[in-house]
């Protein structure tokens, strides 16, 4: 009787320790040690391990008999009939680390976003020094100089608001052209055409004698930015291995956040440059355009761009080369696997509002739609006209706007440490609450202290200025980087040019909605304006905290996997079903992030 129960209870152990090890991803392989233990344990239970072994080999016989049967089927999967990319999560297999030629490649490829930096910090700088003012719009000029009746009302006027916003109208339609060109012929074309196109531009900004050539300029300028964010967010995220994918791709913001530092620090030096110094301001534009085409025709082609143009043996060598490793296998089919989908799609924009793609087109829409409502853009454009209309002196604006870049540079810094290692959920939820605080108080002090008879005290004029500068930070560190880093890591490889054309196009239509109207909304809505934003804060915080997943370490190639595991998003995308077998169902649980 004791040696009956003695065999049963180690009958029982073994089975228990070798299904823990089972549901881990272990097996034991070595037949000399299975061997040993069944010798061990005497007849009985040398029956019942190799009548479990007999199945478990019987088991994978089936699974290696499913994997033929999806190799013979194309080794992709189809979502109701249509394609879906990749069959199964592989991220676990992928080999490397960050090497000296992908940060160098990230580094120049970031650059493009100092290019947007630059232009969002330089025209608000411009539209209030007056030798400007004077030349191109005088209307302005006298209202700012002989006392406006109404101090939120010195600067409204369309004109100027134009000269600020037809940059990203141009963007607006410079980007759908460019999704074609960035498909079929890759990231560096769009990055070397966005570069030579921003080249043109500020010549022509620099040299200019007339509000057309102004403009035309202007608009040059805005044909750049749409191929340049259109190209640069998804180099990077390409480029960028999975676990740092996050903070390789906030280089694009860091260098926007830098290009506005840098645009504010010009214009405080060349406001003293009369009258000429604001062509010294639009001239440097040239500067980064030059880095952005030098680097664009010097970088190599993303792997992800060249196995899609069908040069899959160059592409593995790239991979190879920026992984620091050989054993780039899982990473590679996982490409390969996306390419066959993204090959087999000749309409990507209609592929993209097919029901398996509504949660990454939702993405594409709202997550650049609120990041232009939080308000930054405005403070941006408009942070020196902002700080006279408060009653700054023309110096004391420049130099808060200034401070304000210098924030918003520094911030980012802190985003670029911590998105892998807290999540995107974590910063845009935690940012939103931030700017929230801020824009009520700003709202508070103007309503109480400052009006059309009113001047701010200096207490006050300081106080607003640090919690100005405490709302850049938050969104320095949260919706400014994410905004762009989510929708450029989300969409599977055969919508996603299209998918990154959507977002950009969007961000730049609010951009321009919002640098046209700005000035009159702080006309009419006067303190106003900021409860305006902070209402749209509000809404963005709760729409990320209910339908945003978290997207951190996972592969861009496996983001299709991610919405059938989130609480919403499985209700709305079809089920993953292969062709010729079972379903491909991902390891980890349902979540709401």
């Amino acid at each position: 009787m004791f040696w009956f129960v003695l065999k049963r209870t180690v009958v029982f152990v073994f089975v228990v320790l070798n299904l823990s090890l089972y549901l881990k991803g272990k097996r034991v392989h070595n037949a000399k040690d299975t061997v040993a233990i069944r010798l061990s344990l005497g007849g009985e239970l040398q029956e019942v391990l190799g009548g479990r072994e007999r199945g478990r080999e019987r088991e994978r016989e089936r699974e290696r008999e499913r994997e033929r049967e999806r190799e013979m089927a194309g080794g992709g999967v189809m979502v109701h009939g249509g394609p879906a990319g990749v069959s199964k999560e592989r991220a676990k297999d992928y080999k490397g680390r960050v090497t000296p030629f992908v940060a160098m490649a990230c580094l120049v490829a970031a650059v493009g976003g100092s290019i947007f930096g630059y232009d969002i910090g330089i025209s608000g700088g411009v539209t209030s020094m007056d030798p400007f003012l004077e030349k191109f719009f005088p209307v302005v000029y006298r209202k700012k100089n002989f006392q406006s009746q109404n101090n939120y009302c010195k600067y409204d006027n369309q004109g100027l608001a134009a000269f600020t916003s037809s940059l990203y109208l141009a963007g607006l339609v410079a980007s759908l052209a460019a999704s074609p060109v960035t498909r079929k012929y890759g990231r560096r074309a769009s990055i070397v055409c966005g570069g030579v196109s921003f080249l043109v531009g500020a010549t022509l900004n620099a040299a200019a004698v007339n509000l057309a050539m102004l403009l035309l300029g202007r608009i040059m300028l805005g044909v750049g930015i749409g191929f340049g964010n259109q190209a640069v967010p998804l180099y990077l995220s390409e480029m960028a291995p999975a676990h740092l994918r996050g903070a390789l791709n906030m280089m694009f913001q860091l260098a926007t956040t830098l290009g506005i530092f840098s645009a504010n620090m010009i214009n405080y030096g060349t406001e003293k440059i009369k009258p000429w110094g604001w062509r010294l301001s639009l001239g440097l534009a040239a500067a980064p355009a030059l880095l952005m085409t030098i680097g664009g025709l010097l970088l190599p082609e993303t792997p992800n761009s060249l196995i899609e143009q069908g040069q899959a043996e160059k592409g593995r060598r790239v991979l190879e080369k920026i992984r620091g490793t050989c054993d780039v296998d899982a990473e590679l089919q996982d490409m390969i696997e996306a390419s066959e989908v993204a090959n087999a799609v000749e309409h990507p924009f209609r592929n993209i509002l097919e029901r398996r793609n509504r949660p990454q087109l939702v993405m594409a829409f709202f997550m650049p739609t609120f990041q232009i409502l939080t308000g930054i853009n405005s403070i941006l454009f408009y942070a020196p006209v902002l700080f006279q209309s408060l009653g700054f002196g023309g110096n004391a604006s420049l130099y808060s706007s200034v401070m304000t870049g210098a924030v918003l540079a520094s911030s980012t810094f802190v985003s670029i440490a911590t998105v892998d290692r807290w999540g995107r959920r974590a910063l845009l939820i935690g940012g939103g609450v931030q700017m929230i605080i801020c824009q009520v108080i700003v709202a508070i002090i103007l309503g109480l202290k400052f009006g059309n008879d009113k001047q701010l005290s200096k207490e006050f004029s300081i106080i607003v200025v640090i919690v100005i500068c405490l709302f850049v930070a938050a969104f320095g560190w949260s919706w400014g980087p994410l905004g762009w880093t989510v929708p450029s890591e989300i969409f599977p490889l055969e919508t996603r040019s299209a998918g990154q054309s959507i977002t950009v196009s969007v961000n730049l239509f609010f951009t321009f909605a919002i640098a046209q109207s700005f000035l009159s909304l702080l006309c009419s809505f006067k303190f106003g304006i900021f409860l305006f934003f902070a209402g749209w804060i509000t809404i963005m915080t709760i729409f990320v905290y209910v339908l945003l997943p978290e997207t951190k370490g996972v592969p861009i190639e496996e983001m299709v996997l991610l919405w059938r595991k989130h609480w919403f998003w499985r209700r709305v995308v079809p089920p993953i079903a292969v062709e010729e077998g079972g379903a491909a169902k991902a390891d980890s649980p349902d979540t709401r992030a």
